[in-house]
């Protein structure tokens, strides 16, 4: 493949996409892993490779290896989003007009971001050629909303089980890292299910009655659990909080539960000492999904070199996100590598993966949001696990396209640049997550 070639694209999809009959959705993958990540690329997705390339300027025999490497790797995103749809925007129009309340809306938007890829051709068209593109064969999926209420987390995962049951030829639901390895070897993808929250009763009667949706949200396939989402809770401080006060009793209790019922520790959005205390604590590999190395950049949504150490000596690993104003720098794909090196080369290549925290968003958002827009938008509070620290980080377009998620292979051509063996790369692209993934399962009897 001549590096030319791979800058040029190919004919535009979107606008072909509104004929292409729904039975025949992925028709386009051509049978060669290779080529499928970089042919017939929606314009949107070109935009973004050539934005990568432009950051990478890679050599052709790096670009050819790396594409290659990337197409024949188990690659696991340590936590993010499958590819989202657009909103049906007359039928969101419709519901503001019947007069439907902001927690109907926020709820009817989400369904559809999570769920039209069933029932539109378009957009199922869409989000199977993002997964294409992106050579990703597994997604740590955010299945769980920011909260500890059991049925507002429980929302997610039903959209999410709902769209790999009735997509499960093309996207499944992996519960065990077995399925994971079968996805692959088949050229599909799949979903292994992660929380935002620990489920509790809120009832405060007991410690063990307080934890006892934690193993229902394990049976139901929830694999990782967030300790915390920005703010303070029960079981510790999250990342928003200035006092940095770390794990309560109650938080104990619950990393210790974890740990019993099988689902991985995430202190990903949980306060230095918080984390630090987790890791201390936790008898099982435990991660931080998508955070920074807080010594090349202290945002509150990074790890100090203390906390990664810690988290390192469960086995366990950080995730490195592709969020620009968390990597700094110029907040491009060279930000995300430097990171990745930065943990690599001071706590082992065993304990660094990409937990992206983005997504895909599809290429009729803009024109449905439009259609759906009734009047001036009305001014809301910010929700309260939203409440953040001012940051006035503004990356260039260039960078954060070049972090798209559709990018994935080029992530891996970046490693392949910074001189990573194929073995090192294949634990950072996935190997890491699995193992981490494996160490945490309980339940499972070898078939004898």
């Amino acid at each position: 493949m001549e590096r030319r070639n791979f800058l040029k694209g190919a004919a535009p999809l979107a606008a072909a996409a509104a004929t292409t009959p729904f039975a025949n959705a992925a028709a386009d993958n051509t049978g060669d892993p290779v080529a499928d990540l970089t042919t017939n690329l929606l314009p949107s997705i070109q935009k973004a490779r050539d934005a990568a390339m432009s950051v990478l300027k890679p050599s052709t025999r790096d670009l050819e290896h790396g594409l290659a490497l990337h197409a024949d790797s188990l690659v696991f995103d340590a936590y993010g989003f499958s590819p989202r749809c657009a909103v049906d925007g007359e039928a969101l129009k419709a519901a503001v007009l019947a007069g439907a309340s902001d927690a109907e809306l926020e709820d009817l938007r989400e369904d559809m971001s999570m769920t039209r890829c069933i029932t539109s051709a378009e957009e199922q068209r869409e989000y199977l050629e993002a997964w294409r593109a992106s050579g990703v064969t597994c997604i740590f999926q955010n299945a769980g909303q920011e909260c500890q209420d059991p049925m507002r987390l429980i929302k997610r995962l039903a959209r999410f089980t709902h769209t790999t049951d009735m997509l499960r030829e093309h996207v499944s639901k992996a519960v065990v890292p077995e399925d994971i390895e079968a996805v692959k070897a088949a050229g599909k993808h799949c979903l292994y299910m992660t929380g935002n929250g620990v489920p509790l009763t809120q009832d405060w009667n007991t410690i063990p009655d307080e934890l006892r949706y934690l193993r229902i949200f394990y049976q139901l396939g929830i694999r990782m659990m967030h300790l915390t989402y920005q703010r303070r809770n029960m079981i510790g401080d999250g990342c928003g909080e200035t006092s940095n006060a770390g794990l309560s009793d109650f938080g104990k209790a619950v990393v210790a539960e974890m740990n019993r019922v099988g689902v991985v520790v995430d202190c990903a959005h949980s306060g230095w000492q918080t984390s630090l205390e987790s890791a201390q604590l936790s008898s099982k590999p435990m991660v931080a999904s998508h955070t920074v190395a807080g010594s090349l950049y202290a945002h509150i949504r990074s790890k100090p070199d203390e906390v990664i150490k810690a988290i390192a000596d469960t086995d366990g690993l950080v995730g490195i996100c592709c969020i620009s104003r968390f990597l700094r720098g110029k907040g491009d794909l060279n930000a995300l590598l430097d990171h990745i090196d930065y943990v690599a080369k001071k706590f082992g290549v065993d304990h660094v993966a990409i937990g992206t925290d983005i997504a895909h968003t599809s290429s009729y958002s803009a024109a449905e949001n439009k259609k759906a827009a009734v009047g001036g938008l009305r001014r809301q509070r910010e929700a309260f696990r939203s409440l953040w620290p001012k940051d006035d980080f503004i990356p260039t377009e260039e960078a954060d396209l070049s972090l798209a998620w559709t990018n994935w292979p080029l992530y891996t051509v970046g490693l392949v640049q910074r001189g990573y063996s194929d073995e090192d790369i294949r634990k950072i692209l996935g190997g890491n997550v699995m193992r981490v993934a494996r160490a945490n399962m309980v339940d499972v009897v070898a078939a004898g």
